[in-house]
This record gives C-alpha cells, sequence and structure tokens, in this order.
C-alpha cells in the first residue's frame, strides 16, 4: 500500500471579506501521521474542503499526486474520508447506511462486515442510528471512510465525541494505517491529544500556517500546546 502525496501550493480561500485560509503550502506524505492542528476557526477545515473538492480555492491549489479531487479517476475509492458534515439516515442500522454507500461506489457487500469489526461496531450494527452516541457516529464514519480500503485518508476532528478509550484506540488505528503505507492527514483542535498521534504537524492560527515539520523539529522538546503558545502569542510564524 502506497499514499498518495497531498500538496498544498500557495492556497487561500476566501469567503467574502473573510480570510479563512492564506497562502498555504506544505506536502502530506505517505507513511505517516500528519496533524493539521489549530484551534476551531484556524482554518483547518477549509483547508481539507479545498483538498476534497468541496470547496473552490481563491488562489492556489491542493493536490493529490499532482491532480485536483475532481480529476482523480475513482476518487472514492482512493480517497477515504471522515467529515463532520457526513450524513447517515437515523431512521435505519449502522449497517444498512454502510451496505447502502458500499453499493454507491461499487464495493463488495462483505467489505461492510470488515469495517464495522475495524472500528469495534460490530455488536451496535444492526441497531437504528438515532441511538448511537455520538462516539459511535463517529465511529461509523471511520467505518465509511475505510469502505473502499482507500490509500489516502483524510480526516476532520474524528476524535469529538470519543471517551478517552475510544481516543487511544483511534491514536492506534491511524497509526496503523500509517504503517501500511497509507497517508493519512488529521485536523484536530485537541493538541494535547495529537502529541502522542502525528508525526508530521501543519499548526494553524486565523487562517495562517505558524509551523511545518516533523512535530520533533517543531516542538524542540516542548508540548504541541506549549509549541502552539509560543508561536501565536506573538503572531510570528
Amino acid at each position: 500500500m502506497h499514499g498518495a502525496t497531498l500538496r498544498y501550493d500557495h492556497l487561500s480561500k476566501h469567503y467574502g471579506s473573510t480570510i479563512a485560509v492564506r497562502d498555504l503550502s506544505g506536502d502530506i506524505r505517505p507513511g505517516v501521521v500528519t496533524g493539521m492542528l489549530g484551534p476551531n476557526g484556524a482554518g483547518k477545515s477549509t483547508a481539507l474542503k479545498c483538498l476534497l473538492g468541496l470547496a473552490a480555492p481563491s488562489s492556489g491549489s491542493a493536490l493529490i499526486d499532482g491532480h485536483a479531487y475532481a480529476q482523480l479517476e475513482n476518487p472514492g475509492m482512493r480517497i477515504g474520508t471522515v467529515l463532520e458534515t457526513r450524513g447517515f439516515h437515523p431512521g435505519v442500522t449502522g449497517r444498512q447506511n454502510l451496505l447502502v454507500l458500499a453499493a454507491a461506489i461499487g464495493i463488495d457487500d462483505s467489505r461492510v462486515a470488515t469495517v464495522l469489526e475495524a472500528v469495534e461496531l460490530t455488536e451496535a450494527a444492526d441497531r437504528r442510528i438515532k441511538g448511537y452516541s455520538l462516539g459511535m457516529r463517529q465511529r461509523l464514519s471511520l467505518a465509511a471512510g475505510l469502505l473502499s480500503d482507500p490509500d489516502t485518508l483524510v480526516l476532520d476532528e474524528p476524535g469529538n465525541g470519543l471517551d478517552p478509550h475510544a481516543i487511544v484506540w483511534l491514536r492506534n488505528l491511524l497509526k496503523g494505517l500509517a504503517a501500511e503505507g497509507r497517508t493519512v492527514l488529521v485536523s484536530s483542535h485537541q493538541l494535547a491529544e495529537m502529541q502522542h498521534t502525528v508525526d508530521d504537524v501543519f499548526i494553524m492560527d486565523h487562517g495562517d500556517l505558524r509551523a511545518q515539520g516533523s512535530i520533533t523539529e517543531v516542538c524542540a522538546g516542548r508540548t504541541l500546546e506549549e509549541t502552539f503558545l509560543a508561536i501565536t502569542k506573538g503572531g510570528t510564524k
């Protein structure tokens, strides 16, 4: 398994007079977990949406192996996504929702049982989603993202709603996927947890990239939280 190289090249995105992302550049490489980190409103979700073709850049580009998302052949098979906006029908079961998604992208039904087991939802698979907790919905979103056995995963705040045990489970899952050679890009505002999960970081604040590189280089012996506070307090990059 070898994931895609994701590249931001001077990406900017404006909504009217509001600058969501300003001049973002950098590469996300296969085989490691890369964290796009920062507080709510930092521009993380917008940067991911530009990469996935859900928002059009105002300038610059966001490319997957040198191509825009829409230019990829059958991108749903290559790129797995876990987005906060993913919608499931609450009146049917988790398994049924995944079966519909599998049919839509041409995946064999047998894969549904595999991903349910991977996210530890097998026992709850035949319950209606309206009875799921937030954490269970997050696991179901992960299952959906893994349906195509993608070489590249893009996850927006996947830890929301997870309890401490589930957070550790998610950490191990992401690290395991990266160890297989996949590209794993995850956005989060939970800096303390990402300290133990990511290998590379993009630290953003108010739409600007404040630091980028391996976590060892960027933090230089400090925690991610300490590093973030240090590099954003004075507004320096």
